[in-house]
């Protein structure tokens, strides 16, 4: 049963503000009470373990995964449920899909459509889902392929693409949707590590024009230099958070010390 209590949307809250979620998978507690926020403009990093809940949580923001109970707020909008006669319910497919296509999601597996170029695949959301005239949305996948480095792949199809542009792609892609939030998971961790390098890049230039973005993500070298603030998760809670500089060199949790230990 989803908490009850009062909705507050102002202008001043955090673009991302999830109160005491849980979440189970039958037996198994996923999500355990978890506070979490994100400031506008701000990137913040989630590392920890498999298994601890980092890819649950991401997937909660964007109701791709309903909770057991809390709240999530994105932008001040209540996310994947609406109040009835006092009590929380889940809301409609439509105004769901609505609070989705506002938050872009970029996954471990690129999930392009492989019948369709790398510029049909940026435009065919805009154009279907937001009913955005198709001259405006095919000048800015030009852009944001231009933008991801590929302006020169528009043509491609995705088995022309090696995964790294593949996942560039996907990013341009999401973009193009002009979401006010990104959700990336794992977005390297399918790539050969040659190819790592490029899809970072793209992230850290969006991470420094602004866009607020949370990151599940083992590259720990990304999470020290672009973070603003890192969250480590351990056993479906938050064990620790705070800038890099604290995270990265005077930890106050012993569990984070010995998981930096083992992967830097």
């Amino acid at each position: 049963m989803i908490n009850e209590g009062a909705l507050v949307e102002t202008t001043d809250t955090p673009m991302v503000n999830a109160q005491q979620l849980v979440k189970s998978f039958g037996s198994q507690i996923v999500l355990n009470g978890v506070d979490f926020s994100v400031d506008r403009g701000q990137t913040v990093v989630v590392i920890g373990p498999s298994g601890s809940g980092k890819t649950t949580l991401l997937r909660c923001l964007n109701h791709l995964e309903k909770i057991d109970s809390g709240r999530i707020y994105v932008d001040g909008q209540l996310i994947g449920y609406r109040e009835r006669n006092g009590r929380l319910v889940e809301d409609s497919d439509a105004n769901i899909a609505r609070q989705r296509a506002q938050i872009g999601f970029v996954f471990q597996r690129f999930n392009l459509f492989a019948h369709m170029t790398a510029l049909e695949n940026i435009i065919e959301a805009p154009i279907h889902v937001l009913r955005q005239p198709k001259h405006e949305v095919i000048e800015r996948a030009q852009i944001l392929l231009e933008k991801v480095g590929l302006s020169a792949k528009a043509s491609a199809y995705p088995h022309k693409l090696s995964g790294g542009q593949q996942q560039r792609v996907a990013i341009a892609r999401a973009l193009a949707m002009q979401p006010k939030l990104m959700l990336f998971d794992e977005a390297t961790s399918a790539l050969d590590p040659e190819l790592v390098g490029e899809v970072l890049k793209v992230m850290r230039d969006l991470a420094e024009e602004g866009m607020t973005m949370v990151v599940v993500t083992h590259e720990m070298g990304f999470a020290r230099d672009v973070a603003d603030h890192v969250v480590f998760m351990e056993k479906a809670q938050i064990a620790e958070q705070g800038p890099p500089e604290q995270i990265f060199g005077d930890c106050l949790n012993d569990r984070t010390r010995e998981f930096l230990g083992k992967v830097l």
